[in-house]
């Protein structure tokens, strides 16, 4: 598994183990031992940990990228290298199944340099000869997340910036069941291209999901203002010039958050008898919003 000291892969990680499988782990830093993880030292630019990774596994499971970074170079790198070389790794140790998490940015190749470097990615998988599943998960929220903290912090003082357009969504730990049953999925799932949620016919609106978090933060009434995509635009320069590498809204973003369908494709859930949605949403935010607070974020 690469991506395991991260947000989607650390959910991945416990909901495997608990599954029963024994998890190899990449990591960059120390980590403590745990029962039923190898942790293996390296990184997705370090060929010979990835060997070291997928050798004597039944599955590999790439959850790693990379979502804010300066230049379509270090997207290339991040997320369509990165792939490359995972997939040569597998093939190298003789795993056929692969199971690679993508992103709904995929879709709109020509949108920023991230739907490219995801789309491109894909390309990859595709062409690897494995026995490949990818997920293209929407929008995750879940403990632990810091992408849609700055929304809960917005709708906690009343009021949220947003764009327009609509949204699908999922907690995290619903992705990650959904991943671990894939693992196990030696037939129906190969060569299939899965865009799972939490079961919302149509998504969300951008404002309707403002105001779902703002419920779960105690807050009955969240004044919505919509931000225009040439808002957004200007936003992400700005934020760029300001906080130089730390920004969060880079221009790249900015033409991601400000599409106006990042809903997921009718017909495109994975099949109710292998995962469908148990959680509803907002008692998904709910759990969130007191995690945020016991470890003071909110």
């Amino acid at each position: 598994m690469t991506g395991a000291t991260g947000f989607v892969g650390g959910a991945t990680l416990r909901q495997a183990v608990a599954a029963g499988w024994h998890v190899r782990a990449l990591t960059r830093r120390s980590q403590p031992e745990q029962e039923g993880i190898t942790w293996i030292a390296g990184a997705l630019d370090q060929p010979d940990s990835l060997a070291e990774l997928a050798g004597g596994s039944d599955v590999v499971m790439h959850i790693a990228g990379v979502v804010n970074v300066p230049t379509r170079a270090a997207f290339e790198a991040g997320n369509a290298t990165a792939t490359a070389h995972m997939v040569d790794a597998a093939r190298g140790a003789g795993v056929t199944r692969f199971i690679h998490v993508s992103s709904l940015a995929a879709r709109e190749k020509d949108l920023s340099n991230y739907s490219w470097s995801k789309a491109r990615a894909e390309t990859i998988v595709q062409a690897s000869g494995l026995d490949w599943t990818i997920v293209r998960p929407p929008a995750v929220f879940g403990p632990g997340d810091t992408e849609m903290l700055d929304m809960f912090r917005m709708a906690r003082r009343g009021i949220a910036l947003v764009p327009n357009g609509r949204l699908s969504v999922i907690h995290v730990d619903e992705l990650a069941r959904l991943l671990v049953a894939l693992a196990g999925d030696r037939d129906a799932s190969i060569g299939a291209i899965y865009e799972p949620d939490d079961g919302r016919a149509k998504g969300w609106s951008h404002r309707s999901f403002a105001r779902a978090i703002g419920r779960a933060v105690g807050r009955h009434h969240v004044s919505t203002l919509a931000t225009p995509a040439l808002l957004l635009k200007a936003g992400g320069r700005i934020d760029t010039f300001v906080r130089r590498s730390r920004a969060k809204l880079t221009p790249d973003r900015a033409r991601y958050i400000a599409h106006p369908d990042w809903v997921v494709a009718e017909g495109a859930c994975p099949p109710a008898d292998l995962w469908r949605p148990e959680i509803d949403t907002g008692d998904a935010l709910a759990e969130t919003v007191r995690w945020y607070r016991r470890e003071n974020w909110l």
